[in-house]
């Protein structure tokens, strides 16, 4: 039971979140990754749940009582909302919940909790878009650990290194592609 508690508690933390429990329950622990998926995924929404419940009476609390938390939260709200609010108004519930599913960092379930809040999205569709997200990571995130650990058991760490060097290579090279052709683009 200390396993589980351990993995869950691994998934609601704001930097690890399921990119972290999942590995760690797959190839720490052992456990079964449908057992994992589950915990993972339900741990990474328990703060969820909780921070777009709590964040606005929390920040109206301290506005009242701080006058300069007051200007931090104008601020941080008015610059927010300038940044993302085409975005969010763009592609609203569906592009949060893709914002959430890539499993990078910065991308999961705590900073779609923010900009929700920030962009003053209700807690329903908040909620249930970053619950798409979170269900997706966890499926990209355990599909990879799985391959990986079969790759290993099959070919070696050895080549397991190999093709993540050969992929984040390749990442690597069509993203700077993109960012200069991008930047080509936007100065014509």
């Amino acid at each position: 039971m200390l396993q589980e508690l351990q993995t869950f508690l691994l998934s609601m933390t704001p930097i690890g979140e399921l990119r972290a429990s999942i590995p760690f329950g797959l190839m720490v622990y052992k456990m079964h990754w449908l057992k994992v998926f589950a915990i993972s995924v339900i741990g990474n929404l328990v703060p969820v749940f909780f921070l777009l419940l709590f964040l606005k009476p929390i920040s109206d609390f301290l506005s009242r009582k701080f006058s300069f938390m007051e200007r931090f939260f104008n601020w941080l709200f008015e610059r927010t909302r300038k940044k993302h609010k085409k975005a969010i108004d763009k592609h609203g519930w569906w592009g949060l919940a893709m914002f959430v599913a890539i499993p990078l960092p910065v991308t999961g379930s705590w900073t779609g909790t923010l900009l929700a809040f920030l962009t003053g999205m209700s807690f329903k569709r908040a909620f249930s878009a970053i619950s798409l997200g979170v269900f997706t990571a966890g499926l990209i995130v355990t599909t990879v650990v799985k391959a990986g650990i079969a790759i290993e058991d099959y070919f070696g760490w050895k080549s397991l290194f190999i093709l993540a060097f050969v992929l984040g290579s390749l990442w690597l090279i069509f993203n700077l592609r993109y960012k200069l052709k991008r930047k080509y683009n936007i100065e014509q």
